[in-house]
């Protein structure tokens, strides 16, 4: 049998573990919200204008980004996947070669929220370094 401390030891370092995760991922414990009306004209407006696209069938924009190889375009995706993985929130995305397609919604919200904007702002910003 071990003795007490060992035990003690074993339990309170996965439970360390699962406070450290909650702290670093806070969508488990804040609600997030839709875009409203407002921020849709504010926020989604400007991305909409610079190359995003509504998808259809759902509340999620998307963008296809096409590089000059797919270095470049690996690239990219390690970045955008630093960022999200930072974020707690990450994109619906294919790649072939130098193409790149990404889509964005808040899965928590069925639909748009600010992470999304966020995230896409983010993107653009990356991908305009490397096009």
């Amino acid at each position: 049998m071990l003795p007490l401390l060992t035990r003690t030891r074993a339990v309170a370092v996965p439970v360390r573990l699962a406070l450290l995760r909650t702290s670093l991922h806070t969508s488990h414990t804040t609600m997030i919200q839709k875009l409203t009306a407002d921020e849709r004209t504010t926020q989604l407006a400007p991305l909409l204008a610079s190359g995003w696209a509504m998808t259809e069938g759902r509340d999620a924009i998307h963008k296809t980004l096409s590089f000059a190889d797919f270095t470049t375009a690996f690239s990219f995706m390690s970045a955008v996947a630093l960022t999200a993985e930072k974020m707690d929130h990450h994109p619906e995305w294919f790649n072939v070669y130098n193409r790149v397609e990404i889509t964005l919604a808040t899965h928590d919200c069925q639909g748009l929220s600010k992470r999304d904007i966020k995230l896409a702002t983010f993107i653009d910003g990356a991908a305009s370094k490397l096009l």
